[in-house]
């Protein structure tokens, strides 16, 4: 299965919104709006076109087809050469390495053509497959982050991976 990056842009829009509408999904992302609709998705691709030196945002193709959605988001001022990572793959596409190679592709491209230095995720304790796929691409893990979230009223707890560009890779 060939993955690829391609710059987001509003000819996902449509992609976006059924990914983001399947329950699976959003249990394991930050809270969006619900039903999540096209003007959502463009909303969303809208505000990632808006800073291209902040945001970093790409579709992630399989073979070809939507598979799922890649950003990394710069952080600012003593934090600027920071960026926080965050990506989701379908359903049905998921155990199948999608997530990590993408993760891959975009950590390389970032410390290639920018000056960020560090990349983190924190996902939520409990979604062992994204630590599994932060691990995979070459993270080191942290440290937990206690009660640090709450999500759909649950106090949950994060992980925190990071890849620094001179000392991981």
């Amino acid at each position: 299965m060939e993955i690829k990056l391609e710059k987001l842009g509003f000819k996902f829009a449509e992609d976006i919104a059924v990914a983001l509408s399947d329950r699976r999904i959003r249990a394991n992302l930050r809270d969006l709006p619900s039903p999540y609709t096209v003007e959502h998705a463009r909303e969303f691709i809208s505000a990632m076109l808006s800073d291209a030196d902040t945001n970093f945002a790409y579709a992630i193709t399989a073979d070809g087809s939507f598979a799922g959605c890649i950003t990394a988001t710069r952080q600012q001022n003593i934090h600027s050469r920071t960026a926080e990572v965050g990506y989701y793959v379908i359903y049905g596409l998921w155990g199948k390495g999608i997530a990590t190679r993408a993760l891959q592709l975009l950590c390389k491209s970032i410390f290639e053509n920018t000056d960020i230095i560090r990349l983190y995720a924190d996902p939520f304790a409990r979604n062992s497959a994204s630590c599994r796929v932060l691990e995979k691409a070459g993270f080191i893990f942290e440290g937990t982050l206690r009660q640090n979230a709450i999500k759909s009223g649950v106090v949950e707890d994060m992980k925190m991976y990071s890849l620094c560009k001179n000392h991981d890779l």
